[in-house]
């Protein structure tokens, strides 16, 4: 029930930042709402460039065999975090040579500064199996940092206004979490240069992947503002809505069951077990997001005219198809085709799959906007090709580990979602009629794989 409860969390925090977009991009101007947008991805983006390497290597080595280790650990990730954090504020400064004054450069970092705290103290909590704790944090986090920013938004509807709303959001959950967790894990620092040498080797490259990965989303946006100036705003919040679904699903179920997973590993398990395990984790990631899908599909057109502004439904409409498959091809070279390198800690090839997916997509989106005239379905379309790409090279890259797929709750939600796609295309009748039969034929063929797989993952 742990596990369920903290998969509760992961998608009620994703069920709240998808809300959190759709307000913000309601109170906001066109030109504000991209800028809001753009800075979201910078923030994400200094946060995985500083912090990254620190919250890999604790998911890797925290807490260790025992209470000495674990001190010492927590310790020593406590000095990598200020020292981290000093860097990102320094660099911050550079910001007016690449045209971002210096008051937003220093607000980006510090939001990045105290996002990466807090992610790096949440996972900190999960491998200290600290579910309880960890599941109300990450509930609260979402709640304050939504709050925080809508009233920010409400106060005054420009950017100025909304970024502080994020900055008040960060440091309310922030003072929360440390006061939460004051008797469980209290703040310490120590330094210990071998173990900062290693977190550095192994989380380093990890980080490298990370940035790779979060390119891609800036390199498509960026692309999009050079082709279309503030029409980009409609696309780009096909980019930020449906994109999360998948990045939540996956990272929350690969939070969950990869622990599992390498343990049944490192125990030098035998062959048919691990290939059984691989093959299971690997259905519960593509069968979920396969639902997921469906039941975007289902619901996009209803939903676009309930949700999304007028004046950016058109360009939204065109370029979301794109955008999901692109999204659901990314999560899949992201968490199911590194598995057997990162079992292996084979590294090198993790880099190597993210450095692929991030060339590809975002050179499928340049050179579709160049041949396209820069439309929103032609970048769209061309991230999703260069993601498809990308998607072929990994599987043919990780062939050689072997697995045992159960299809049995992957092969109906593919059905689903390729009968909520003709359903939808089809439109029998009313929005609300054609909405209401994709929802009930995805409905009745996913049910029993949704069981399935929920059963799998409290296992």
């Amino acid at each position: 029930m742990a596990k369920i409860a903290a998969l509760g969390a992961y998608l009620y925090q994703s069920l709240v930042a998808f809300g959190l977009l759709i307000v913000i991009a309601n109170l906001l101007p066109a030109k504000d709402y991209a800028g809001y947008s753009l800075f979201i991805s910078i923030v994400q983006f200094a946060d995985i460039v500083c912090f990254q390497w620190i919250s890999a290597a604790s998911s890797r080595f925290y807490p260790g065999p025992d209470q000495a280790s674990e001190q010492v650990e927590r310790g020593v990730i406590g000095t990598e975090l200020a020292g981290s954090g000093g860097i990102c504020l320094l660099v911050a400064f550079l910001g007016p040579l690449f045209g971002i004054s210096i008051w937003l450069g220093l607000v980006g970092a510090l939001a990045a500064i105290l996002q990466g705290a807090g992610e790096l103290h949440l996972t900190m909590l999960r491998f200290r199996q600290e579910f309880r704790l960890f599941s109300w944090l990450q509930g609260a986090r979402a709640t304050t940092l939504a709050l925080a920013t809508i009233t920010g938004a409400a106060l005054r509807a420009d950017l100025a206004h909304v970024v502080a709303g994020v900055m008040a959001g960060n440091v309310i959950y922030c003072t929360l979490a440390l006061f939460q967790s004051r008797q469980v894990m209290p703040l310490s620092a120590c330094w210990d240069g071998d173990i900062v040498k290693r977190n550095l080797a192994y989380g380093g490259i990890s980080a490298g992947a990370g940035v790779a990965t979060l390119l891609v989303p800036l390199g498509i946006k960026s692309i999009l503002l050079g082709s279309l100036g503030s029409a980009a705003a409609g696309p780009m919040l096909a980019l930020d809505l449906l994109q999360r679904p998948f990045v939540m699903l996956t990272s929350s179920l690969q939070a969950i069951r990869f622990p599992d997973l390498v343990a049944q590993f490192d125990r030098k398990g035998g062959a048919q077990t691990i290939q059984a395990e691989l093959g299971r984790y690997y259905a519960l990631l593509v069968g979920l997001s396969l639902i997921g899908a469906a039941a975007i599909v289902a619901t996009l057109s209803l939903a676009t005219q309930l949700v999304v502004p007028a004046g950016l439904r058109e360009a939204f409409l065109h370029a979301a198809p794109f955008v999901m498959l692109m999204a659901m091809l990314r999560a899949v070279v992201q968490t199911v085709l590194p598995t057997p390198a990162q079992l292996k800690r084979l590294l090198p090839i993790i880099l190597g799959l993210a450095i692929i997916e991030c060339v590809l997509t975002c050179g499928g989106a340049l050179a579709a906007a160049w041949l396209g005239a820069g439309t929103p379905m032609a970048v769209t379309a061309g991230a999703a090709t260069g993601a498809a790409a990308a998607t072929l090279i990994g599987v043919f890259m990780q062939r050689w580990r072997s697995f045992t797929m159960p299809w049995q709750p992957v092969l109906p939600p593919a059905a689903a979602l390729l009968l909520a796609w003709l359903i939808s295309a089809w439109q029998p009748g009313s929005l609300l009629i054609s909405t209401g039969l994709a929802l009930v034929a995805v409905a009745a063929l996913t049910a029993l794989p949704l069981l399935t797989l929920v059963r799998w993952i409290a296992v």
